[in-house]
This record gives C-alpha cells, sequence and structure tokens, in this order.
C-alpha cells in the first residue's frame, strides 16, 4: 500500500513533483514549473512586442487582484521593469462588487507596491455606469436573459481603454491563458462568429483602428500552471470567484474545454494554433471583411455598429 501514497520526482531535478504536465509528459518540481512558465511569457513577450527605439513606451497591464494578472505583471515587470524606456502601469477597473472587489483591489494594489508599480483605478460610476450589483438587481428585476457577464464584460473593456488613454499607454497587456483563449475560441465556434476570431489578441501584426493594440502572453499557459507558478512565488491573490458568474456562457464552456483536454491532452494548444492559423490566412489573403470601425457618437469610443455595445447596455439600465 505505501506505493500508493509515493510522491513521484521531477523529471529534471529528481525533487518531490508538484504537477503533471500531461500535454508534455513531464513531472515538475515548483522551481522547474517556474522555468517553464517564465519560457512561455518570456517568448510570448519577444514575438508580441515590438518597443520603438529612442520612444517613452507605456504598456498598461490590465490587472485584477487574482492570479493571472498577478503573474502577468510580475513577468512583465521582472522582464521589462528595468529598461528606462518603459514605463508599466498596473490598471485596475472596480466593478462594484460587494464582498468581492474591495479584497481583489486590495491584492492589486499590494503587488503593485511590491514591484514599484504606479497603480491606477477605475469605477463604474466614474465611467458613467451603474456598479453591478445594482445592475445585478435590475437584471432579476426586469427579466433580462442576459447574464450579468454579458454586461460587466463591455462596462470593462471600456474601463481598460479609459485608463489606458489616462495614462497614455502604448500598448494593453491582458492576463488570458491557454484556458481562457480555447473558450473564447470555442464560443466563436459555437456562434459562427469568424469576425470576432479575426479580431484575437495579440494585435501586433493586426492592430484595431483607434485602439491600443492588446498582447496577452500568458495565452500559451494553462490555467492550472499560472496558479501553480502564482502559489510558488507567493504573489499576493484573491482566490474567490466573482459572485455573479453563474449561469455565464463562458463558464459552460469551462467544462467542456477541461473534458475535452483530458480525453485528449493537448487540444487547448489546438484551438489556439488552429485559430492563429486562421488569422494568418486572413492577412494574408486579398479578402479584408473586417468591418470598418467608427467613433461611437454617445461615448467616442471605436465600434463596429451605430452605438457602442457599452453605451446600448447602459441605456438599458437607465
Amino acid at each position: 500500500m505505501a506505493d500508493l501514497f509515493e510522491v513521484q520526482s521531477c523529471d529534471k531535478c529528481r525533487n518531490p513533483a508538484i504537477h503533471h504536465q500531461v500535454y508534455s509528459g513531464r513531472m515538475m518540481c515548483g522551481s522547474h514549473l517556474a522555468d517553464s512558465v517564465r519560457k512561455k511569457v518570456t517568448k510570448a513577450l519577444r514575438e508580441q512586442l515590438t518597443v520603438p527605439k529612442n520612444s517613452d513606451f507605456t504598456i498598461l497591464v490590465a490587472i485584477s487582484g487574482g492570479k493571472d494578472s498577478a503573474v502577468l505583471l510580475e513577468r512583465i515587470h521582472e522582464r521589462l521593469g528595468k529598461r528606462r524606456d518603459i514605463t508599466i502601469v498596473g490598471g485596475c477597473v472596480d466593478e462594484g462588487i460587494e464582498g468581492y472587489r474591495p479584497p481583489s483591489l486590495e491584492c492589486a494594489r499590494q503587488l503593485c507596491e511590491s514591484l514599484g508599480v504606479r497603480f491606477e483605478t477605475v469605477s463604474y460610476p466614474e465611467l458613467g455606469f451603474k456598479e453591478m450589483d445594482e445592475v445585478v438587481g435590475k437584471i432579476i428585476e426586469s427579466g433580462d436573459k442576459k447574464t450579468p457577464c454579458s454586461y460587466c464584460g463591455v462596462f470593462r473593456r471600456q474601463g481598460i481603454n479609459h485608463l489606458a488613454d489616462r495614462v497614455g499607454a502604448d500598448v494593453i497587456a491582458l492576463g488570458h491563458n491557454l484556458d481562457d483563449m480555447a473558450q473564447t475560441i470555442m464560443m466563436n465556434m459555437q456562434n459562427g462568429d469568424l469576425e470576432r476570431t479575426l479580431r484575437l489578441a495579440p494585435h501586433t501584426s493586426t492592430p484595431l483602428e483607434g485602439m491600443a493594440p492588446r498582447i496577452v502572453p500568458l495565452r500559451w499557459v494553462p490555467e492550472q500552471e499560472i496558479h501553480l507558478y502564482a502559489l510558488h512565488k507567493k504573489l499576493p491573490i484573491h482566490h474567490e470567484e466573482c459572485p455573479h458568474g453563474e449561469g455565464a456562457l463562458r463558464f459552460r464552456h469551462r467544462e467542456t474545454i477541461a473534458m475535452m483536454e483530458a480525453d485528449v491532452p493537448g487540444t487547448r494548444h489546438g484551438l489556439l494554433r488552429m485559430a492563429d492559423d486562421v488569422k494568418k490566412l486572413h492577412a494574408d489573403s486579398e479578402i479584408k471583411r473586417l468591418s470598418t470601425p467608427i467613433s461611437c457618437p454617445g461615448c467616442g469610443q471605436m465600434c463596429s455598429g451605430k452605438l457602442c455595445k457599452a453605451c446600448e447596455m447602459k441605456a438599458l439600465m437607465e
């Protein structure tokens, strides 16, 4: 029976392993898992981030107090923080969710303080939106079929754009991990939404008119490895999930992707490679079907329709 409780060893150093990287077959201790994450993020940064010579360059890192954005900020700071031509700013959007946002906001602030990074925040009321707790109440009261995440995702994007404008960001870094990317691609496929797939970050070679380009340095790192890295580095992170997230389509796709990955390790990587190939095929083709963005008459943000989604949803809440 003793063999049942034997801790397997790291493939590289024979120390006790904390993670089985099923898609590669490797067993990893904390240090070698951290090395794996560092290498992936460093490679992604090289591929996605182009800093012009002899210029002041500002990166807005969108942070929330959670594990993904904490690892994102720590990695960008470690990699680029000593460069005098680069300013790193941590930006957090306060959605107004009692019991959830205040402690996560504090984790984000603590991380920025420990790294010596400027910290900026903006609340929904500052942007002209109602706080999410009030939005959820109105959704329930009106019987609206949209989930809270439908509103919050749109408002959060406006908040990030606002912070980018405030600090003069040249690039916005988002903490989407491999699982997030795979889920988004599946959602787009389910909806037959090719245009959203073509607009997926990173925008290094496909910038969107009127918007600071997004980069996603964690895109090849699975969520579990991000979490283990954050714990290994003892980063201040908030562990709770949003109380309004239940019922969101993304959560259902999370379960689907997890089951597919368990059955066929490497599924997440395959979905992301497919999306990258589709984007490259489109970029190399003579067919340009993306709609030309316009300035929203309500708020001035770039949008693809007559009115941006944020202004549409804001009107529904009035």
